[in-house]
């Protein structure tokens, strides 16, 4: 069987011909480009969630497995490292929530914040001590870890939240502002 291994300029491949191609002909060698375009982001990002190297490595294999098999749903209709991330944060999101006993402890929320309505300002989440914020970030539920992320460490903006997670822009504001309440709480219960 002849392999469509052209000398091709490989960088100059943008993410959806690759995308297509690996559909295409099913050929592990085009997937081995886009797995080495995206293993090392992919890895941070797992290990954003779990702060174990082996547990990272092991998450980021399980994720390009599955992606290889589910490459065939991606459409087009947003840009493939879009598509990639919200598929990796939903993967770690479900793989925190499965073991949701070893990442979470019960709090009861502090008096300071337990208002949701009140807006809590980013310079305010980006001053918080180290540290203390990350004690907090392995303790909240994974779901709001995960938007945390996107808008913090991400830089995401709302509309790249909403086209992420695939839910309305007062949506993502509403999730954020939640989000943000809860980080609070458990920084303050650990300060």
């Amino acid at each position: 069987m002849k392999r469509d291994h052209q000398r091709t300029d490989v960088e100059n491949i943008t993410d959806e011909m690759l995308v297509s191609r690996i559909v295409e002909v099913n050929d592990t060698y085009w997937f081995g480009i886009l797995y080495d375009r995206y293993a090392r982001i992919v890895y941070y990002k797992c290990l954003s969630f779990t702060k174990s190297v082996e547990e990272a490595q092991d998450l980021t294999h399980d994720i390009f497995v599955l992606l290889f098999a589910k490459l065939r749903t991606f459409k087009g209709q947003s840009r493939f490292s879009t598509w990639l991330y919200s598929f990796v944060y939903n993967f770690c999101v479900n793989h925190m929530q499965r073991n949701l006993n070893k990442y979470r402890q019960v709090f009861v929320p502090t008096e300071d914040f337990a208002d949701e309505t009140a807006e809590i300002e980013d310079e305010v989440i980006l001053e918080l001590k180290e540290d203390t914020l990350k004690k907090a970030m392995e303790e909240i539920d994974p779901a709001d870890k995960m938007i945390l992320l996107m808008k913090y460490q991400d830089d995401f903006s709302i509309k790249d939240i909403s086209t992420t997670l695939q839910i309305g822009q007062s949506a993502a504001k509403m999730r954020l502002k939640r989000a943000k309440h809860r980080i609070m709480e458990l920084y303050n219960k650990i300060n």
